[in-house]
This record gives structure tokens, sequence and C-alpha cells, in this order.
């Protein structure tokens, strides 16, 4: 089992930045590919940034050249620095991470937090 803490949102306005969080315990050595989600009210939950064990990432479309997704290996913590942050980035964003696959699914992560609330206003 894997457990999955997020931390960090909060409100901003259009153009700031916030750095989320998510700390992770339990059996963390045999993690794969660990993500960052997001859902908006009334919209179906979609990727934002995953990141493999080696270090490799990939982001959505929408999040290129803003968002930075990283990992402390040594920490067992999961990072998602967002600047020039847009209302549309208004959503709740979870942590998310997964032993075997890595994929902007969120059906192929088995290990989930419980969120944290990101809001920006223009």
């Amino acid at each position: 089992q894997v457990q999955l803490v997020e931390s960090g949102g909060g409100s901003v306005q259009s153009g700031g930045s916030l750095r989320l969080s998510c700390a992770a315990s339990g059996y963390t050595d045999s993690i794969y590919c660990m993500g960052w989600f997001r859902q908006a009210p009334g919209k179906e939950r979609e990727g934002v940034a995953l990141i493999k064990r080696d270090g490799t990432t990939s982001y959505a479309d929408s999040v290129k050249g803003r968002f930075t997704i990283s990992q402390d290996n040594a920490k067992n913590t999961l990072y998602l620095q967002m600047n020039s942050l847009k209302p549309e980035d208004t959503a709740r964003y979870y942590c998310a991470a997964d032993h075997l696959r890595c994929s902007f699914y969120p059906s192929n992560f088995g290990y989930w937090g419980q969120g944290t609330q990101v809001t920006v206003s223009s």
C-alpha cells in the first residue's frame, strides 16, 4: 500500500504561482510513476503532469511551459511548481502513484491522495 498526502493549495490571482507537494509513505520503493491530476466542478479528472522513477516527465499541453513536476526520492515527495496560473487552472489537484503504469488516464493509477484545492481568480 502507498499513502499520499497533498499540500500547498490555495487561492492566487491570475499570473501568480503555487507549489504543490505530495508526501508518499508505505511501499514507495516499487513506485514506477507518479503524477498530478486535477478535477474542476462538473468536469472529468484530467492528467496534468507525470514523472517516472527515472525522472522522465510528461505534461498536458495546457500546462506545458508553465508547470514543472519534480520529485525528491530521498524525501519521498512529489512537487508541482505552477507558474503563470490562469483561472482555468482552478480545480482540485490530486497526486497519484502506480507500481506498473504511467499515462494520463486516471484509471491507470492505483493510489490517490485526497486532493488540494487551487483557486485562481482573474
